[in-house]
């Protein structure tokens, strides 16, 4: 039996030997990780939390600056944090397990489940929603058009009123890809009625209680006492090189919403290897790309990006909610991924994650094809162009307009020879003219004003990158 002993160690250091693996054992690789981080390596700023993971154990983990400035916890593996955006596969997870028990189709229309839905041109499916393709306004958005104090409590009922109130879409269903937290979160609400329990009992009972995920959860009550919870941190205005806290008071689920640590995502990723939860099916499923109705595919699976990166095939999904930043980023052929998690809101874990990466799989990367990377689309955008419009042109469009979809009231005012818009919050922002119907914001957002048949200004439609033509109504003095 030595002998076999003696052999395999021999095996194992000329594998080791071979790749960046082996200055991960003997440390090298871990200094070069660490100066990845020095930026949050510090006991008087909030930071991230890193795993690395190489069949199926964490061979690095650390924690970078601190997970509490208040009390002096440090980050870690076994602190907790909110992911954001990265909660999107457990509830796409959740759903293809109630596909696998019969409980539901994904070519279900999501009135079959939500039938207070709008009817809209043509059905927005359940697939539609895991793919980012059902055309539905992203909630987040409206909200943020409606005046929404995104520091205050909202809840399910909140999340689903403003939804509900939509009279049409982005888009035809099936025709566009546009992310959209509208769907993920309505997937939460076909969870709870097609399990008769809420996205938060059945993952745990289903998804995280299975894998010994003991301090993974959908916070859907912002009151509750979690373990180990990083606090989440941004920079403060008011004094800098200090920070303030960033949490969130949402309560609603599906879009975001988990709090999950470094070692939990150990067993989480270990699934897609050995499933203990779902199966080989269902697995196939969660990496499954959408397709468009003309039957072109996208990179979008069960809430998973799945791409490549320097010719090897990635599967990954960030988030960014509050003060949280997060990315799990993961290399299936080379059972390989990172998890960066971070308590603080101008941290880029995605960034930092394939850093590391470059690190540990360099030595695996494939030669490209020798072709230019894409040039950045905004790189050398000029900056839009304004047009001159005179006091009178500009009184036009001065008054108060309603939006039945947002239940919200905007006044247009001319001060200064500029027009400018006042939300329900009583914030101003100055537009500016970008043709003679059309303004815009510094920020991005749209405004297309419309005209009766006697060319008075009767409304308006408002976009901003996940909504679309959001109308606003003129009222009558």
């Amino acid at each position: 039996m030595r002998w076999f002993n003696a052999l395999a160690a021999v095996v194992l250091f000329f594998v080791l030997s071979s790749s960046a693996f082996a200055q991960a054992a003997d440390g090298g690789i871990q200094v070069k990780v660490d100066a990845i981080f020095t930026n949050y390596d510090k006991p008087d700023s909030p930071g991230c939390a890193l795993g690395v993971i190489k069949d199926g154990r964490i061979i690095y983990s650390r924690g970078y600056g601190m997970a509490n400035l208040e009390h002096n916890i440090a980050n870690g593996s076994k602190i907790a944090y909110d992911i954001g955006s990265t909660s999107k596969q457990f509830t796409a997870a959740s759903i293809l397990l109630l596909a696998q028990a019969g409980k539901l189709s994904l070519e279900d229309d999501v009135r079959k489940f939500i039938p207070e839905l709008p009817a809209y041109q043509k059905p927005v499916l359940i697939r539609h929603l895991i793919h980012h393709t059902s055309g539905l306004r992203d909630y987040l958005t409206l909200f943020s058009l409606a005046g929404v104090n995104f520091d205050d409590t909202t809840t399910e009922a909140d999340a689903l009123k403003i939804i509900l109130r939509q009279k049409a879409l982005n888009f035809a269903p099936g025709d566009e890809w546009l992310y959209s937290n509208s769907g993920f979160f309505l997937l939460s609400i076909v969870v709870k009625r097609a399990s008769g329990k809420s996205l938060a009992e059945f993952a745990r009972e289903n998804i995280f209680d299975p894998l010994g995920m003991k301090q993974t959860i959908f916070l859907d009550n912002h009151k509750r006492i979690v373990p180990r919870r990083a606090t989440g941190y941004a920079p403060n205005p008011r004094q800098p090189g200090s920070f303030q806290t960033e949490m969130s008071n949402f309560e609603q689920t599906g879009d975001g919403a988990v709090l999950t640590s470094i070692e939990d995502l150990l067993l989480w990723d270990q699934n897609f290897y050995e499933p203990k939860v779902g199966g080989k099916a269902f697995l196939e499923q969660m990496q499954a790309v959408g397709a468009f109705n003309d039957g072109r595919k996208h990179d979008y699976a069960a809430g998973l990006f799945i791409d490549e990166y320097k010719g090897l095939r990635k599967v990954s999904h960030g988030g960014s909610w509050a003060g949280f930043r997060s990315d799990l980023v993961r290399f299936p052929e080379q059972k390989f991924s990172v998890a960066c998690l971070c308590n603080l809101g101008t941290a880029n874990p995605s960034r930092l994650a394939m850093q590391v990466v470059d690190l540990y799989l360099a030595d695996q990367f494939k030669p490209q094809d020798g072709k230019p990377a894409a040039a950045n689309a905004n790189a050398n955008r000029p900056a839009p162009e304004t047009i001159p419009l005179t006091a009178e042109q500009l009184a036009e469009f001065a008054g108060s307009f309603y939006s039945e979809e947002l239940d919200t009231t905007y006044q247009m005012s001319v001060e200064s020879g500029r027009l400018s818009v006042v939300d329900r919050n009583e914030t101003k922002r100055p537009m500016l003219p970008a043709a003679r119907d059309a303004f815009r914001l510094l920020g991005g957002v749209q405004y297309e004003f419309s005209r009766d048949a006697q060319g008075k200004i009767n409304g308006f439609g408002v976009s901003a990158g996940r909504i679309r033509n959001v109308r606003f109504v003129k009222q009558a003095k």
